[in-house]
């Protein structure tokens, strides 16, 4: 049976901002995202994760996206593949202890091969870390074809897909257990495993919702609640419920078949402010 995930619970969840609080109070996310040709992925899922409250950014996109990724999301540190076109390469230094809070994989970046290659490698290295994951789009498509990859990802790794990507992991064989399920949709729903299993249902959002971009957004809100410190299960489920309810702020104002993406990050301080008050 499932819970449903209300303001009341939002609110407990939402911790207050220290007043002496600096961007390293708050968490350093990484995120790789957008291949050439779909930097408007890493642009989105950078801005909702700004909008979160992260501290800092860094974006790892292949080189022909740094002059848009750097005028449309000046906020953020930008960190360049090897290749010009697509992630096929580490972005992480081996050498050193990783500095990151929370990593987020997967919007916009293809599933050619040398990006898988990439993936799988990064997944090796992360396997043996308790580094907070959020994996989304093409992240999840690259597993679903190679679904042995998925024992790979540490417990509490938080997935994103929409019903065809999850109906691709299922016909894969790939079993879940190990990680927390956003399964986005009308009513999206979480299910957890574990100390804390469960399934919740977000009551909020609108078809409006279903326009590219949208899941972009929401892996961005995530991953910044994870860099933030907040627990994979709390993340997932604030992430998704500010998500929702800043998509029917939207559809309030400007109806549901008007509304884009980038909309729902214009509005997430109005949704971050329902919350608290």
């Amino acid at each position: 049976m499932s819970s449903t995930i209300t303001i009341d619970v939002l609110r407990r969840m939402l911790r207050p901002r220290p007043t002496e609080g600096h961007k390293g109070t708050f968490g350093h996310a990484l995120l790789v995202a957008g291949s050439y040709g779909m930097a408007g992925a890493g642009i989105l899922a950078g801005r909702g994760c700004m909008r979160s409250g992260v501290g800092k950014l860094t974006l790892y996109i292949p080189m022909r996206n740094n002059d848009i990724m750097q005028t449309a999301l000046p906020e953020a540190i930008l960190h360049h593949d090897d290749n010009d076109l697509r992630f096929t390469s580490m972005p992480l230094d081996t050498s050193i202890p990783i500095s990151y809070n929370a990593i987020g994989i997967g919007p916009g970046i293809g599933t050619m091969q040398e990006t898988s290659e990439a993936l799988h490698l990064m997944l090796e290295i992360l396997a043996g870390t308790s580094i907070p994951m959020v994996l989304d789009a093409d992240a999840l498509n690259i597993l679903a074809q190679n679904p042995e990859w998925f024992a790979l990802l540490p417990s509490g790794t938080i997935i994103t897909p929409h019903p065809l990507e999850y109906s691709r992991l299922v016909e894969a064989g790939v079993c879940m257990d190990n990680v927390i399920l956003v399964l986005k949709g009308h009513h999206t729903t979480i299910t957890i495993h574990g100390n804390q299993s469960g399934q919740y249902e977000c009551p909020y959002g609108n078809n409006g919702m279903g326009t590219a971009g949208s899941g972009d957004v929401l892996t961005g809100i995530i991953l910044g609640l994870l860099a933030q410190g907040y627990s994979p299960r709390d993340a997932a489920l604030l992430g998704v419920g500010l998500h929702a309810i800043s998509g029917d702020i939207v559809a309030k104002e400007l109806g549901q078949h008007s509304l884009i993406a980038s909309d729902l990050i214009e509005n997430l301080h109005k949704a971050f402010k329902i919350i608290t008050t």
